[in-house]
């Protein structure tokens, strides 16, 4: 087991070098390699296609101009989630800045996939600052220590988010078991 993730951390950071280098089939690869990832923390912030597809294209751009300046190749996940969360955000404000009046979805847009439906609408209904930490250490797999890097926060916070979001999670949880 280790072995191996030392070698995909070998080849992670092979093809970073490679794509910095002005390599484009390297730079597919990335971003093939962590388009799921990416979905994810776009899918977290918003509920429409069409918003979430900006992001991750608006993503791909600003990474393909910028990774011949990313100085540590092996923080390249990191730095891609990082500027994944930075475009949501970008398009957050340019929605609200555009669009004053909440648009509210039909019902039959709310929950494309009935089964991740209620999941997805308990994590909405959580804080934004929670529902991103819990979708990183939970979802994504990161440490909190990458957390805070990612969020540019200390540690403690992060570890108060997730305590808090888990917290505001279960009750959410259970006042919709308890209604149904």
């Amino acid at each position: 087991m280790e072995l191996s993730k030392r070698k995909e951390g070998i080849s992670l950071k092979y093809l970073v070098i490679k794509a910095q280098k002005g390599d484009a089939q390297a730079f597919i690869e990335l971003i093939e390699r962590n388009k799921q990832s990416m979905y994810k923390v776009a899918r977290s912030y918003f509920q429409n296609e069409e918003d979430i597809a900006d992001a991750l294209q608006d993503t791909i751009e600003a990474c393909y101009r910028s990774i011949p300046h990313l100085v540590n190749p092996e923080y390249f996940r990191t730095w891609l989630i990082r500027i994944t969360i930075n475009k949501c955000i970008d398009i957050i404000r340019k929605n609200r800045r555009e669009h004053p009046t909440a648009e509210f979805p039909e019902q039959g847009e709310i929950c494309m996939e009935l089964k991740n439906c209620e999941f997805e609408e308990l994590m909405r209904s959580l804080d934004e600052k929670y529902r991103t930490v819990l979708l990183l250490y939970y979802g994504e797999g990161f440490k909190i220590s990458e957390i805070a890097q990612l969020l540019d926060m200390e540690e403690n916070t992060v570890k108060t988010r997730l305590t808090r979001g888990r917290k505001k999670f279960r009750e959410i949880w259970s006042a919709q078991s308890a209604a149904t």
